[in-house]
């Protein structure tokens, strides 16, 4: 990853696109303070990554590769754990977590055991770990991965929700055209580490539909080769 620079605003989504291997995990991973940069910073809620890491991570919720978690819990013991471990107590950690649970539609599995859950499930119980604690910014990788077509659309209207209704700046890292232009306001797209468009969705499908979008991912893989 080289010269990537990119800025949310509150109330945005920002679509962070691009073919596998681009760096988009990578570039995620160092803007949450979970892998060192060699060079370069991120501000998060205006704490910097590299200086005051806890704070900028405490302003953050975080949906990674592969939605980690303890597999021994059931969702509702992993919210309250969540819980204290961010001070929350009391009937607020009661509406948070009642919250989380009602975003990321887990009323069915509350009481099951995270490890028999579906793929899709337990991205689900990830994404309500990342908001549990009400933080102003999201980083949400590939967050509709194993959904089907029906929780896909639901997923993507409730994280739309989070930016227009609740003013969170959320960036979104996918490689599904269709969650591009279902969810982004606007997008980021990188390929060999390299920024190669930044722009709205519409600006993005000319360029794609012209062939614009090819030459740059061709030149860029040129270059870094």
């Amino acid at each position: 990853v080289g010269s990537v620079s990119l800025e949310v605003a509150p109330g945005e989504v920002l679509g962070l696109l691009g073919p596998n291997g681009a760096g988009k995990s990578t570039t995620l991973r160092m803007l949450t303070g979970f892998l060192a940069p060699d060079a370069g910073t991120a501000s998060i809620d205006g704490h910097d990554i590299r200086e005051d890491r806890l704070r900028a991570q405490a302003s953050l919720g975080y949906l990674p590769e592969g939605a980690p978690s303890w597999e021994a819990m059931t969702p509702r013991e992993l919210f309250r754990f969540l819980s204290k471990v961010h001070g929350l107590a009391g009937d607020v950690a009661i509406a948070r977590a009642a919250a989380a649970t009602e975003l990321a539609d887990l009323n069915a599995v509350l009481d099951q055991p995270i490890d028999t859950l579906s793929k899709g499930l337990r991205r689900r119980v990830g994404l309500g770990a990342a908001v549990l604690h009400d933080p102003p910014a999201l980083v949400l990788d590939e967050p509709t991965d194993g959904l089907d077509p029906n929780q896909k659309r639901n997923l993507r209207r409730n994280i739309r929700a989070l930016a227009t209704d609740q003013h969170k700046a959320i960036i979104v890292s996918t490689h599904i055209l269709e969650e591009v232009s279902a969810l982004c306001d606007r997008l980021v797209v990188i390929a060999k580490g390299a920024v190669v468009f930044t722009g709205k969705p519409s600006e993005f499908a000319a360029l794609t539909a012209s062939g614009q979008l090819d030459a740059a991912f061709r030149q860029v893989t040129e270059d870094r080769a």
